[in-house]
């Protein structure tokens, strides 16, 4: 049979891809019996392959030598192309594996400051032992953080995610409750915080944005009620630091208040009215959802949420 090699363009939506495996097979193997045993097919199918492969390569790429199937010049060309070419189509297929010991670069994380303060130490002991290359940066939230995941500026978000479009996924956290948080020495320290006292104090808001209504505000305005907001800030120890040296009051998640709380300068009071309460998740792009890095590091950052807080 007298093949004709022709200059052309392979059209890969007409080529059947599995031809290739088959290739590798006859090509290592130098036999059609002992290829058919290796890729779990009938002698009969494995020939018709072969002569599927001849024709889609002008090539005969295997001839008769002694001792069995000898590879033609273009078969022994072709070779360390076919075994990279699957070994990338296996790659892409089963995804990269990651492996955090020799990773590198930056983790962008965006939470705000006081939920930084809980979880950035316990992240870096995970990061030291299980990923020492990679470095982590903390970035405040901006007025819309969301599209911060959306333009890739950070990899996950930390914080209250209600409403949030499709491409945005997330995980809960933890469940928090709010409690309200005052310095030692503050004249309600120790006593029963009722509704009328806790309208009476002056009250500091955390606010990135610096406007807009608290949600604590959005309660109390359900029943026609209002507090005295006297200092908005943008982050949590500037708000503690106030507290710390004023008679002014915070109310926040109870987890951040016993971090606060741990200085031992503040004393802590169930707010007196139903706040509900606050889940905080974990938000990511939906891009990210199965790239192996990016898993990695969700657990991590799960698995250092749910540590016990130390005492």
């Amino acid at each position: 049979m007298n093949y004709i090699v022709l200059m052309r363009e392979v059209d890969l939506r007409t080529a059947d891809l599995n031809l290739l495996v088959v290739l590798a097979a006859l090509l290592e193997e130098r036999s059609v019996t002992r290829a058919a045993i290796r890729l779990g097919m009938s002698q009969p199918a494995t020939s018709r392959a072969l002569a599927r492969l001849r024709v889609l390569f002008s090539d005969t790429l295997l001839v008769d030598g002694p001792g069995g199937y000898a590879l033609t010049a273009r078969a022994e060309t072709m070779r360390p192309l076919l075994q990279r070419t699957l070994a990338g189509a296996r790659e892409l297929l089963e995804g990269q594996v990651f492996d955090p010991l020799l990773a590198s670069g930056v983790v962008r994380l965006m939470m705000l400051d006081l939920e930084a303060a809980v979880l950035t130490p316990r992240l870096i002991a995970r990061l030291a032992e299980q990923a020492p290359g990679l470095n982590l940066e903390v970035a405040p939230p901006g007025p819309r953080p969301l599209a911060a995941l959306d333009a890739g500026e950070v990899d996950a978000l930390i914080g209250v995610v209600e409403d949030a479009p499709a491409s945005i996924r997330k995980r809960k956290l933890y469940e928090d409750e709010f409690v309200t948080l005052m310095r030692h020495a503050h004249p309600a320290a120790g006593q029963p915080l009722d509704l009328a006292r806790f309208l009476a104090l002056e009250h500091i808001v955390v606010s990135i944005t610096g406007t807009g209504r608290a949600w604590v505000d959005a309660v109390l305005a359900r029943d026609g009620l209002q507090r005295r907001v006297k200092v908005r800030v943008p982050g949590f120890f500037a708000a503690l630091e106030i507290a710390a040296r004023s008679d002014l009051v915070i109310t926040l998640p109870a987890s951040l208040a016993r971090t606060a709380a741990g200085m031992g300068r503040f004393a802590i009071a169930a707010p007196p009215l139903e706040l509900g309460k606050v889940v905080m998740s974990l938000a990511w792009h939906a891009r990210h959802q199965d790239e192996a890095r990016h898993a990695w590091l969700r657990k991590t950052i799960v698995s250092a949420m749910a540590e016990p807080e130390p005492h």
